[in-house]
């Protein structure tokens, strides 16, 4: 079994049920996108598994954390439901002790994150004038959340961090909190394009681009005929 710098083996039974389980997860968000979008742009049945595969990470899997280490340590708990933390504080030992800071941030993201991505859902299947707004606050709620899970850490040398292991490292702490900043971001440029006319701009480019050519050929159609008769 490969192994990191430290001896670490690099992939175990429940590092590879857990990235396992989030395979599946990304899987059933594109197919409840495309069962349920079928209307949507491709760029919104993209959004619209985005939200589902995050909800369905902040009920079932962050859920269960704020339950262990309510009331007990998710070290100390023998659930399976608090084996996939057990995995990831190997990456961030904060995750394993019920870390006050951690444990408010996932308590914030259970309870207003989670439900804000399945209200956003609603709102482009439903196509709401408030879609954009609610897009913006879950965005924000979300860098938040990686802003602060991080940034004190940073401050204080990273001492929980294990950086030397390239599973750790590399999917845990950085592929897998890196995708809740890449994604939000990119949502709010979809929202400041949307709400500043930037995108409808470029769709009425398009389409009077499209109006042209078809007038033009149907013009030179025409001109065609003329001359033939």
């Amino acid at each position: 079994m490969p192994k990191g710098s430290d001896d670490t083996p690099v992939l175990t039974q429940v590092s590879v049920l857990s990235l396992a389980l989030t395979a599946v997860f990304a899987t059933g968000a594109f197919i409840f996108a495309q069962s349920v979008g079928k209307a949507l742009s491709r760029v919104n049945k993209l959004v619209t598994a985005w939200l589902f595969f995050d909800a369905l990470i902040h009920f079932t899997l962050e859920g269960p954390f704020i339950f262990w280490s309510l009331v007990s340590t998710i070290e100390k708990s023998t659930h399976v439901t608090a084996q996939v933390w057990k995995e990831y504080a190997l990456a961030d030992k904060r995750w394993g002790v019920s870390d006050p800071t951690i444990v408010s941030l996932e308590i914030l993201t259970v309870f207003i994150t989670g439900p804000l991505a399945v209200f956003l859902i609603f709102a482009i299947l439903k196509n709401k004038v408030y879609r954009h707004f609610i897009q913006i606050v879950l965005c924000v709620c979300e860098l938040y959340g990686g802003w602060m899970t991080f940034c004190p850490e940073w401050l204080t040398g990273s001492q929980n961090l294990k950086t030397d292991n390239f599973l750790y490292m590399w999917v845990y702490l950085v592929f897998f909190n890196g995708i809740w900043v890449l994604i939000p971001i990119l949502l709010l440029c979809q929202s400041w394009m949307e709400m500043t006319g930037t995108g409808q701009v470029k769709q009425t480019k398009v389409v009077e681009s499209v109006t042209t050519t078809s007038d033009t050929r149907k013009y030179n159609t025409r001109s065609h005929n003329k001359k033939r008769e």
